[in-house]
Order: C-alpha cells, then sequence, then structure tokens
C-alpha cells in the first residue's frame, strides 16, 4: 500500500471509490497498529482510538500536512483533545510518513521514548499535548486567531471526544470561538457514548448537540466511520461562515467485533491472545511474537524531526519611562504603561502593517491596566469575559505561533485558578508572559479569597516559568521589557496599591535612568554589615521604613531585593551571608515563598549562616493593605522588632 495515493484537499465532490478502497486497507492497518501498540505496552486507551481512527485518517491524508515538511508555517493545524487516543494518531501519523510506525509500535508508553501514553508534539505531526480533557478547543483556539494575526488561509481542526463535553472550559471555548467568528475552526467530536465509568449518558448526560447550537456553532451530525460523510461534511464546514462542530456517532473499538461497544476497553489493552485473535479478524499480519521478542531485546532511540520554537520576542529595548515621587503610582500602571510603549516603539520602528502582539483580558481591563493597549490596538487585544481557564489554554497556544502574547489577569485567577492550565503550557514550551495584578495581602479590602499569596509556589513548581517581582513602577516597566525581549514563560506579579517609587541614598528613583534590569541577580538597595534583610516586590518599601528604625538604633542592614527569585545568583547568597544573619521579608505564603528558596538556596550551597523569614502565616481578611499588614506582622515595625529579637 502506497503511503497516502489520495490527492490532499478537500476540493473533490466525493471521495472516488479508489479513495474509499485506500481509507478502507488504510484504518484496516491503524487498527491493527493500535492493538498491537497497546498489548505490547499493556496499557492504554484501544477503544477510543478505533472509535476515532476513520477521523484521523481523513484528516491526516487529506489537509495541507506534509510529512517532509512537517512544520510549515502555512499548515492546517489538528489538535486532539482527547489525548488517550494517542494509539489512533501515531498509527494514522506513522502510516502516512511522519515516523516509523514499527517504531511508534515498539515503544509506545515506554520510559524514554517520544510515543507518551498521551499525545505529546514531540511526536512529529502532533500540535499540542492534551494530556488533560476539556483543554484542546480552548488549544484550538489559540491557533485559528493565530492564522488571523498572522494572516494565514489554514485550517484549524479539533477532535475530541464525546465524555469530555462535560467539562466547563469547553462551553468556554465555544463562545469565543463564535464571539470571534472563528471561521476557519472545525471541531469534531467522536461520539462512541462511551467513557472509563460505562454509558456516558449515565455518568453525566450532556447535550452536545445543543450546547454548540446554543452557542452559536453550525453543526451537522454524521456516521464517524463513513468516509464520505466525513469528508463531506469537513468539505462544507469550510464554505461556512463562523465554527463548525461535527457530531460524528461512532462505535467504541470499531473494527474487532469482540470488543465493539465495550466500555472496558476504553483503557485496556488486549491480550495477547485476543490481540492475535484481532489481527486475524482484521486480515492483518500477526507479528505480535516477533514485536514482543524484539522489544524484550531492547530498542535504540531514534531522535524523530526537531521542532524548533516558533517564538516572537523583541528585540532589547533601551526605552524606559521614569516615574518618581511627584506622582507615585502602583506596579500594575507601571505594566499597562510600558505594554503600550513597547507596542507603539514597535510599530514606529518597523514597516510592518499590523503588531504581532495580542493581549489577553478576562473582563478587568481597568484593573489590570490594558485599556491602553486595547485602545491603541483594538484587533490585537481579546475580551475574554471571565473565562480564565479557557483563556489561560488559547494565550498559551498562540504564543508558540510567532505573536508575543500577554494574559492578564488577577493573581487568583490567572495562578491560582488556572494552575491545571499554566502546568500544560509550560509542559506545551510556550512563550507566555502571564501579567498578574492583586497579588498578596496588598489586594486589602476584597479579602482572602482574593489575595493571592501563593504565586510563587504555583508557578515556581512548574520547570519552565520564570517569576518576577518588581519592587515599584519603574522596576515594573523594567521587567515588562525584559520579558518581551527573552523567549519563555514568565509570571510578571505585582499588587494592587499605590507604592512609593524607590529612591536611593540621594534621593533619586533606585529603578531610574542608570538602572540596569539584571535577571536573577539581587540588588544592593542600602549597604550594611549588622544583618541583611532581603525583600520582595512591593514589600520594598516596608522593609525601607525597617532599616530607617534600625538604624536610628544604630543598627546597620545591608538591604537586599530579590526580584527574580526562580533563579537566584549563587553569588548574591555569599553577598546576602556575610552579616551572619538573614532575614527575608515577602507578601507570600511563609511556607512555601521565597524565603523558603533562599533557605532551601543556602542549605545546598553549604552557606553556613543564621537565617529566618517572614511572611503570611494564615490567610487574612478584608481591610486597608496597611492595617491587614499589622494584623499579618509584616508591618515596618514588625521587621524591627523581629531582628532585633535575634540581634
Amino acid at each position: 500500500m502506497e503511503i497516502n495515493p489520495v490527492k490532499r484537499g478537500f476540493d473533490r465532490d466525493r471521495l472516488t471509490e479508489a479513495n474509499l478502497n485506500f481509507f478502507k486497507d488504510f484504518t484496516r492497518k491503524c487498527r491493527g497498529d493500535i492493538i498491537k501498540m497497546t498489548t505490547l505496552a499493556a496499557s492504554g486507551h484501544p477503544g477510543g482510538s478505533m472509535s476515532s481512527i476513520d477521523i484521523y485518517a481523513i484528516l491526516y491524508g487529506l489537509s495541507n500536512i506534509d510529512p517532509s515538511n512537517p512544520f510549515k508555517p502555512e499548515r492546517d493545524r489538528i489538535v486532539i483533545s482527547h489525548g488517550h487516543t494517542s494509539p489512533g494518531v501515531y498509527s494514522a501519523l506513522g502510516n502516512y510518513g511522519f515516523f516509523d510506525i514499527n517504531y511508534a509500535i515498539l515503544t509506545f508508553r515506554t520510559a524514554g521514548f517520544p510515543f507518551e501514553g498521551h499525545v505529546e508534539k514531540v511526536a512529529t505531526g502532533v500540535e499540542w499535548d492534551t494530556g488533560n480533557l476539556g483543554q484542546g478547543l480552548s488549544a484550538a483556539c489559540g491557533f485559528a486567531i493565530s492564522s488571523r494575526l498572522n494572516n494565514l488561509n489554514n485550517q484549524i481542526y479539533c477532535v475530541m471526544g464525546d465524555g469530555e463535553q462535560a467539562k466547563g472550559q469547553i462551553g468556554e471555548a465555544r463562545r469565543f470561538a463564535v464571539k470571534y467568528k472563528l471561521n476557519n475552526l472545525t471541531v469534531i467530536v467522536d461520539k462512541n457514548g462511551l467513557q472509563i465509568g460505562g454509558k456516558t449518558s449515565d455518568i453525566m448526560p450532556n447535550n452536545i448537540k445543543g450546547n454548540f447550537e446554543a452557542d452559536g456553532f453550525h453543526v451537522m451530525e454524521i456516521d464517524g466511520h463513513d468516509f464520505n460523510q466525513i469528508y463531506e461534511s469537513i468539505k462544507k464546514a469550510h464554505d461556512i461562515d463562523g465554527p463548525v462542530a461535527i457530531i460524528a456517532n461512532t462505535i467504541m473499538g470499531k473494527g474487532v467485533s469482540f470488543i465493539e461497544g465495550l466500555a472496558k476497553y476504553h483503557g485496556a489493552a488486549l491480550s495477547v491472545d485476543d490481540c492475535k485473535k484481532g489481527l486475524k479478524e482484521l486480515g492483518q499480519i500477526d507479528d505480535l511474537d516477533d514485536l514482543i521478542n524484539k522489544k524484550k531485546a531492547g530498542i535504540a532511540f531514534k531522535p524523530l524531526r526537531e521542532r524548533k520554537n516558533n517564538f516572537f520576542v523583541l528585540p532589547p529595548d533601551n526605552r524606559k519611562i521614569i516615574y518618581t515621587r511627584e506622582k507615585n503610582t502602583d506596579n500594575r500602571s507601571g505594566f499597562g504603561n510600558a505594554l503600550l510603549d513597547i507596542a507603539k516603539n514597535y510599530m514606529e520602528n518597523t514597516a510592518s502593517l499590523h503588531v504581532p502582539f495580542a493581549v489577553f483580558d478576562c473582563d478587568l481591563e481597568g484593573s489590570v491596566k490594558t485599556g491602553g493597549f486595547a485602545k491603541a490596538f483594538p484587533a490585537s487585544f481579546f475580551e475574554s469575559g471571565i473565562e480564565e481557564h479557557n483563556t489561560a489554554t488559547i494565550s498559551g497556544a498562540l504564543s508558540t505561533e510567532n505573536i508575543l502574547t500577554f494574559f492578564a489577569d488577577f493573581g487568583v485567577f490567572g495562578v491560582d485558578e488556572v494552575y491545571n492550565q499554566q502546568r500544560l503550557n509550560d509542559i506545551n514550551h510556550t512563550n507566555l508572559k502571564v501579567c498578574c495584578t492583586h497579588c498578596g495581602i496588598d489586594v486589602g479590602e476584597d479579602g482572602k479569597t482574593h489575595q493571592c499569596i501563593d504565586y510563587f509556589a504555583l508557578l515556581n513548581s512548574t520547570f519552565g516559568f520564570k517569576v518576577i517581582l518588581p519592587a515599584d513602577p519603574n522596576q515594573t516597566d523594567r521587567a515588562t521589557r525584559y520579558i518581551a525581549s527573552h523567549p519563555g514563560n514568565f509570571g510578571l506579579i505585582m499588587g494592587r496599591s499605590i507604592i512609593p517609587v524607590i529612591l536611593d541614598e540621594h534621593g533619586n528613583p533606585f529603578f531610574g535612568e542608570n538602572y540596569e534590569f539584571k535577571y536573577g541577580r539581587m540588588d544592593i538597595i542600602r549597604n550594611g554589615e549588622d544583618v541583611t534583610i532581603i525583600s520582595t516586590g512591593n514589600m520594598l518599601a516596608h522593609a525601607l521604613e525597617g532599616c530607617e528604625l534600625l538604624e536610628k538604633e544604630g543598627i546597620k542592614p545591608l538591604l537586599l531585593n530579590v526580584s527574580c527569585p526562580s533563579d537566584i545568583d549563587p553569588q548574591d547568597l555569599l553577598l546576602a551571608a556575610k552579616t551572619g544573619f538573614i532575614v527575608t521579608i515577602e507578601d507570600h505564603n511563609v511556607k512555601s515563598g521565597v524565603g523558603t528558596e533562599i533557605g532551601s538556596l543556602l542549605s545546598e550551597n553549604g552557606i553556613n549562616v543564621k537565617f529566618k523569614k517572614m511572611g503570611a502565616r494564615s490567610y487574612n481578611s478584608s481591610g486597608k493593605p496597611k492595617d491587614l499588614y499589622k494584623l499579618a506582622g509584616l508591618s515596618p515595625m514588625d521587621l524591627y522588632n523581629f531582628v532585633k529579637e535575634d540581634l
């Protein structure tokens, strides 16, 4: 059988008899590969893979994708939301020549190899890692927005399961797709009616067709095992001016009679004997014993095609906005002003007709200070409403597509609420700039539910996000420009309140004209030799006041400020340790914050020093931030007393 003798594209009216014969043979081969790889791994999800494989055969066989050039920018994007159907995806891609299918069969779910249990884009042809059900449609929306901003005439497909339709994030994504008229987006739902626990209708009834229609999708319903119906519905979807959902009625385990319609095989592999029986029924070669022996003998790792990052970052920016004590402001305004200035500067210095930026907001434009950007660049501003989970995933996917992407939100929404989405963004190696305001006890009157005091702990628990905690609007301006000019995921964390501009010992803005933001380095705010105080973020203003109280007692603190706690330079810790006593102070849960990170680093680097930390030791209440800091034991006087107790 040729790899793919069928001409790519959806320009023919119907599939020919020769086309149909090819797809019948192709999917029989794929079904055989599905049961082989899951049996060899003794785990996996053959049932849904076999109900989806006819859809995959059409999409991967006819879409504008090229096995010889799999990362071409203008390609169609196929997002697999029900990522557990990876055996079906790998069998289709492998048999179409994206990689060696036997390599996938032998190494599926094997430690150290690329063909993982849920689809991962390390496997050539996979566009998004979607282990978490319910996130695929959001990622597809991100790719559809990319088509618009990058002026690409391509199609975006999202294949989903029916069980995951109960997830709330999918409803968020549906509404976003309709609001922004994503007319190159086609959703195909594999409706086999079964999931782990049995019938989907019993586990959680869900009006899939009605929900898509209610939110404004054009909906078609087809037989998901009829190649012509699959083909014709996709072709028709291309001509509809709006997002389309195709409900494909399928059969779990389709193709092997003794597992068809059995929920057990959603997530259970066939035994060796049953696999052999299934291969015979499918008319496929039974080489299972040979494959088992090859796997036992060990398989050499074969690198797949390397996927290079498609990130857009700006060149280093020497511009700056200087804030003075004449008019103190908040860090969030420093962020918003810098964001607008960066975009305007880009437009002024390039011949581009559009700004390759995207800013996402969740009905908080006035609070997170993205309004200036929204007014100046409306085509690049996306108001998602109160749909944080969806927005986090959309912005993450878009950030991988040559668009500089910012997601601005409150800390409890942009970090706490969507930690799972940010974790998946990190796994997908996105280039997302998460800019969260209203963090810490500083939120004040909104109370404990809105006081995000775990931002660092959560983002730092990923392997890619780098957290930046600017101390005043001037440092916020520099940090915003830094994340815009450096690749990777960043969390820019800010409070709510107006805070004083930090001054040097001569009364000039410390983070002013001559300041250079150096990622990972602490700033020496005041020199001293009796005790080291390390502050973070907006606590620097409190620390300065506390230092002044200590100085009146003849105690000279060395005051350092850490703005980049994810990657602290050990040389700064050696400097901090010279006084023999280190105290950290932060607007964060003391159990898991920057102080804990510094304590760990001191120990790991063999730095022996007296060490104590200050931070939030409980949830707080509503009130003015100044009063709440007193209640939390984080006022300047508390710092003074804390240090005095141990000197």
